[in-house]
Parts: C-alpha cells; sequence; structure tokens
C-alpha cells in the first residue's frame, strides 16, 4: 500500500510543478507585452577625463627661520694681580 501511496504522491507533485512552469510562461508573456523595451542605442567609447596637475607658484614660499636663544653671559670674577 505504500508503494501506491508514494507513486501517487510524486505524480501528484510532478503535476503541480508543471501547473507552476506552465502559469510562469505565461506570467514572463505578459510581461513582455506590458514591458515596451526601449530602442538599444549606440555605445559611444567614452573620453578619458584626465586631470590637470595644479599650477606650481613661482614665488617660493620663505622659510622661518627660528632665531636662537641668546647666551646668558655670566659676570667673571676680577682676579687680583700681583
Amino acid at each position: 500500500m505504500s508503494e501506491t501511496n508514494n507513486d501517487s504522491f510524486k505524480a501528484e507533485i510532478i503535476a503541480e510543478v508543471k501547473r507552476m512552469q506552465r502559469e510562469l510562461t505565461e506570467l514572463k508573456e505578459i510581461k513582455k507585452k506590458v514591458v515596451k523595451r526601449k530602442p538599444a542605442r549606440k555605445t559611444v567609447a567614452k573620453k578619458k577625463v584626465v586631470k590637470r596637475k595644479p599650477a606650481r607658484k613661482t614665488v617660493a614660499k620663505k622659510k622661518v627661520v627660528k632665531k636662537k636663544p641668546v647666551r646668558k653671559t655670566t659676570k667673571r670674577k676680577a682676579t687680583r694681580r700681583r
């Protein structure tokens, strides 16, 4: 009994799959009718955009020179002459 039950189940599944496939093809045909295709455009090679290098300034920037700190002078003790 299980074999006949199994065979009938397989047949039902196959019939259901075929029904779904038919519906899908019908839907695809309907879509083709509804959606209008745009005419294909001829593709033109795109021009490459060349980036320009920024112009260099003719006047060079002056470098800021840091001044050295002032040396501290030490007072010398006067030595006695003999």
